[in-house]
């Protein structure tokens, strides 16, 4: 069933007046029933309380399906090892935005509207010069993204098919020449154009590492693991950015301005940072003799040091998106033979954490950002990129998502509520008589 209301209720009651409300249940597709509270207030007078809103079902969705018990990942009812394995970004995207994976046909003719947005208008070259050269890239990313704006107004009207669709495609598209720039201008190094002859992976990794002096020439297996990564980074559900592009866009407000809003909400290191903090462990943990005494002090919960990268908020079995990236990581460390004391340690760090049974029994398995973070590192970027890269494969989903909801009849400005535990009404004081 998908979105069915069931013979099954749920029974409140009144404990004072011994009155007893009932609300229907709903049953999706795949995961648990829901309790449908929309008339809560209305019949009973009360509000539901959930911080963080992890019990509380915010919209219906056709696009992503998570277990996190099970470790289960499926984007419109495929496995996302199925698509990392077979697919390409490409086609992922296209699976995300219209529910089906393309024939031939499409996908050519989908990889063909995608390529040709991808260059993006040439004032946009200025935009980057008011940011200081030390500036994160993430600031840079959420002012440029923002200021697409400006310069496409041919498709701002959200109720209009075809300018959604144009929207979408220049999203998807530009996201990779943004975050390319990006990395070039905290460089010094001159803007590279797109080239259309690339894939959307190659050309990224062209963008971004090509000079105009020499040659530059696509590495194959960079290239995979980059479109693995892009496809792992898609969409993730109702997580805090896709959940702030919905609330952002149920205020009816522009595409450009909505994934701007989702790329500042990504920026938290508890969110899209996560891959850096890995790094960033791995630095403070500094060789390999080291790593029992930081292995103890993560099983000691006064102690605040924490094993970045292993276990999820999610997936309490494994993230299914880790044991995709992990053959990934092993095919780039082998084909660039890179000799780093970083990347050789993070390997010994997962050997003697998956042969210790505290973290075997509580399942803290290494997850997708464990291995991303290891991957981005040995192929040059900065730890500073690295949710640079997430966002840009995010967007995908976040267009997706977006588009979804302006597309549902029944769409509504977001408005949460509220517990509130201030003052309660009080007579204004003069401010002669205040003490």
């Amino acid at each position: 069933m998908s979105d069915t209301e069931t013979n099954k209720t749920f029974t409140l009651t009144n404990d004072e007046t011994g009155e007893k409300y009932t609300l229907p249940v709903l049953e999706g597709s795949e995961g648990p029933p829901v309790v449908d509270i929309r008339k809560l207030y209305a019949e009973t007078g009360h509000f539901t309380f959930d911080p963080s809103f992890t019990a509380t079902g915010s919209c219906k969705s056709r696009l992503t399906f998570i277990d996190g018990e099970k470790g289960i990942l499926m984007h419109r009812g495929y496995s996302i090892e199925d698509l990392a394995s077979k697919s390409s970004f490409m086609e992922v995207a296209y699976l995300l935005l219209y529910g089906d994976l393309p024939n031939k046909a499409q996908k050519d003719k989908f990889e063909h509207d995608i390529t040709y947005h991808t260059m993006v208008h040439e004032q946009i070259n200025f935009f980057y010069r008011g940011f200081r050269r030390d500036a994160h890239p993430m600031a840079i990313m959420c002012g440029v993204m923002g200021g697409l704006s400006a310069f496409y107004h041919d498709s701002l009207d959200i109720y209009d098919p075809e300018q959604r669709e144009i929207s979408a495609h220049r999203l998807i598209a530009k996201v990779a020449t943004l975050a390319a720039m990006t990395h070039k201008y905290t460089l010094g190094q001159p803007f590279m154009y797109p080239r259309n002859d690339l894939s959307f992976a190659e050309n990224f990794l062209y963008m971004t590492f090509a000079v105009p002096a020499e040659p530059y020439k696509v590495n194959p297996v960079l290239a995979s693991a980059m479109d693995k990564i892009f496809i792992l980074h898609a969409d993730h559900e109702q997580n805090a950015s896709t959940s702030t592009v919905r609330l952002a866009g149920s205020s009816q407000a522009n595409p450009f301005a909505c994934i701007a809003a989702g790329i500042a909400s990504l920026w938290g290191p508890s969110h899209g940072g996560a891959n850096q903090a890995v790094l960033e462990m791995l630095d403070e943990i500094g060789s390999k003799d080291n790593i029992p005494e930081y292995l103890e002090r993560a099983k000691d919960k006064d102690d605040p040091f924490r094993l970045m990268g292993f276990g999820h908020r999610v997936y309490k079995n494994f993230d299914p998106r880790a044991n995709v990236l992990k053959k990934a990581c092993d095919e780039v460390l082998d084909d660039l033979g890179i000799d780093d004391p970083r990347l050789e340690l993070a390997m010994e760090l997962e050997r003697i954490a998956l042969e210790d049974p505290y973290f075997v029994d509580r399942k803290l398995f290494p997850n997708v950002d464990f291995y991303s973070g290891i991957i981005l590192k040995a192929m040059g970027f900065p730890t500073s990129m690295f949710t640079v890269l997430f966002a840009l494969a995010r967007t995908v989903g976040w267009v997706s998502q977006w588009k979804e909801m302006i597309e549902e009849p029944a769409l509504r400005i977001g408005r949460p509520r509220q517990l509130y535990t201030g003052p309660k009404s009080r007579p204004y004081v003069d401010l002669d008589d205040r003490k």
